[in-house]
């Protein structure tokens, strides 16, 4: 999205709205049309939930990986108290490594120092300003989700070791939804960084819905949580 990554130097847009409009104009220069499947994570993740209530024929399948909407949970959920204080001290990091071993204890369970030196190699090869990163956090906590989303395969995925948003709000968006949900026991919020491979085979199996696929169509069947194994755990 712009602001992150190769595209650093633009500005964020300040809303999750803003955000879709960005994407789509985005997509279209590069020649790619739609429609699309997303698998969005965190904020990313709300952006999927608008870009689909905006424009559903645009949007084939959604997976949304600890995501949170403001109309089902609070604010104290969707980014627990106990991260306030570290996001004051990543202002005061001192370089790129500071804030990249932070954001590291707020986002993962499974900290590593070669990971912490590979992104802190991206931060400053493609640096984020702290305009546009504060413009992203307002754009998240002004985010109240849509009332209804059109009939389409979504995905929930989340962590029950998320320590920056609580799994509830993922619960919430079950309940109210009636999305399959499935939990991972440990993780941290950033789920597809501390178990890859999990995240992987719960998309394959909820797409093929194949028998490897049991725990996501209970999920279907009963709209209650389901927590599936881990996949250093299977034989």
């Amino acid at each position: 999205m712009a602001g992150n990554g190769e595209r650093h130097r633009e500005r964020s847009p300040a809303s999750v709205s803003a955000m879709v409009d960005d994407l789509r104009r985005a997509l279209r220069g590069q020649g790619i049309g739609s429609p699309h499947r997303l698998l969005a994570l965190s904020l990313g993740g709300m952006v999927a939930l608008e870009w689909a209530a905006r424009y559903p024929a645009e949007i084939e399948r959604i997976v949304l990986v600890d995501s949170s909407s403001g109309s089902l949970s609070p604010f104290h959920r969707r980014l627990r108290p106990a991260q306030y204080l570290r996001l004051l001290l990543f202002l005061a990091c001192p370089s790129a490594h500071c804030r990249e071993r932070l954001v590291m204890t707020m986002t993962s369970n499974r900290p590593d120092a070669q990971r912490v030196a590979l992104w802190a190699a991206w931060r400053r090869a493609n640096p984020v300003s702290l305009g546009n990163m504060l413009r992203q956090l307002i754009a998240a906590a002004r985010y109240r989700g849509p009332a209804a989303v059109p009939a389409m395969p979504v995905l929930l995925l989340a962590s029950r070791g998320d320590h920056l948003v609580d799994v509830a709000c993922s619960r919430a968006m079950a309940a109210r939804f009636g999305w399959p949900l499935v939990e991972h026991p440990d993780a941290g919020h950033d789920l597809p960084l501390d178990d890859p491979r999990w995240v992987a085979e719960r998309v394959r199996d909820w797409v093929a819905g194949d028998s490897a696929g049991g725990a996501t169509r209970r999920a279907e069947l009963t709209g209650k949580p389901v927590s599936a194994p881990r996949a250093s755990d299977r034989s």
